[in-house]
């Protein structure tokens, strides 16, 4: 394995009983990058990242980290490198925020091999980037949705991989929340290099955040690359079903979507 892990999707088909979900799929997702993937419901984008991270056997095709199938590779040799939060995570019932997070340090664990003060300081890390240090004696069952979201950042944290595939992280967090999520996501990427690859469905939360956009429609991909190039009003247009107007983010000076209905759309300025 390589520092900079590379994760490729070659000819990839998937689905479930007679249904196909993705189909002949190729996609590249550039290391030490944090990489968005969007479209409308049903399009594909969870399963594509349950394949990414062999949750889901492809049918056809393969995924490939650093050349090697990711469905041939040793099972902790593969969660050393590559670290997954799905969609809708359970725990085990009772368990506490500590001792949740620190199964985070599980692939790093070596037979008859005994907790070390590095997994201390993983799992302290881990849930002071995520704000739950004050969680962690309390039993996971007894959260909020949005705390429970952060504890699961964290365990994804604390396993210190290369490489984080993450399906729809600010899931129950308020703004303000998502938006720590997303910073904390950046800081990891810019400061380990560590490669992201997230699911979101806010559009324009993904331009801000990602280097790297995959638009997927009906299976397939529609549209790779720059946000600039890939949040368009056409790409919106064919991928939702919306009628949107884009303009540069005073912010970020990112593409922004401004979606349109059929009301509280302003009537033309009458200059003349």
């Amino acid at each position: 394995m390589t520092a900079d892990h590379t994760l490729t999707v070659a000819d990839l088909s998937l689905g479930y009983g007679d249904r196909t979900v993705i189909e002949s799929l190729d996609l590249v997702l550039p290391p030490g990058r944090v990489t968005a993937i969007v479209g409308a419901n049903a399009c594909g984008k969870s399963t594509l990242l349950r394949s990414m991270s062999r949750l889901l056997r492809p049918r056809t095709g393969q995924v490939l980290l650093d050349g090697e199938q990711v469905h041939r590779l040793p099972a902790k040799e593969l969660a050393r490198a590559l670290g997954l939060l799905p969609q809708a995570p359970t725990a085990p019932e009772g368990i506490t925020v500590s001792d949740l997070v620190g199964r985070g340090r599980n692939p790093h664990q070596r037979l008859l091999s005994r907790w070390s003060a590095e997994d201390d300081a993983a799992v302290a890390a881990a849930l002071e980037a995520t704000d739950t240090v004050e969680l962690a004696d309390r039993p996971v069952d007894e959260l909020s949705g949005g705390q429970r979201q952060r504890v699961w950042i964290a365990m994804a944290l604390a396993q210190q991989t290369d490489v984080l595939l993450l399906d729809e992280p600010t899931t129950y967090l308020d703004v303000s929340h998502q938006v720590e999520v997303l910073d904390l996501l950046t800081d990891l990427n810019r400061t380990r290099g560590t490669t992201i690859v997230m699911v979101l469905h806010d559009l324009n939360l993904a331009a801000r955040y990602a280097d790297h956009l995959v638009a997927l429609a009906g299976g397939r991909l529609h549209a790779v690359g720059d946000p600039h190039a890939v949040l368009t009003e056409d790409t919106v247009r064919a991928v939702f079903g919306l009628d949107c107007s884009v303009i540069i983010d005073p912010v970020s000076g990112r593409p922004l979507m401004l979606p349109i209905g059929r009301h509280h759309v302003a009537a033309p300025v009458d200059v003349s």
